[in-house]
């Protein structure tokens, strides 16, 4: 498995109060925006901010949303499927196409934090050049 690139998701209670927080008091960079969602420069690193794919609602009441996620870029997500299943890890979300286009699956990593395995595929927006 080859990691692409990475960064760190947070899920915020409040999106636009966070992006005010991280672009105008922190003073970060925007590297780009989407429909939900903005992408902040943060030295080699990206933080992005998701308004977006919040926890499924459980029986008992809502779920309560995750506060940061790592978010790993890989080639093929499938073949990473079946290379971390032999390790043994179990997957939390199986693989799968969302909404907005990437391929994602889901695993905790010992304490719980998720880890979000992404592909991107050749036709998103991520790949274009937008200059």
């Amino acid at each position: 498995m080859d990691i692409l690139a990475s960064r760190i998701l947070l899920r915020p209670a409040d999106y636009p109060r966070s992006v005010t927080f991280y672009r105008d008091a922190i003073g970060l960079a925007i590297a780009r925006e989407y429909s939900g969602g903005t992408v902040f420069y943060a030295g080699q690193s990206l933080i992005e901010l998701a308004g977006h794919g919040a926890p499924a609602r459980s029986n008992d009441g809502p779920a309560a949303p995750f506060p940061a996620a790592l978010w790993l870029q890989v080639r093929d997500l499938y073949a990473t499927q079946d290379e971390l299943r032999a390790r043994g890890v179990q997957i939390a979300r199986e693989a799968r196409r969302e909404s907005w286009g990437l391929h994602e699956m889901h695993v905790s990593d010992p304490d719980g934090m998720p880890l979000i395995f992404v592909q991107v595929p050749d036709d998103h927006p991520l790949r274009r050049d937008t200059r």
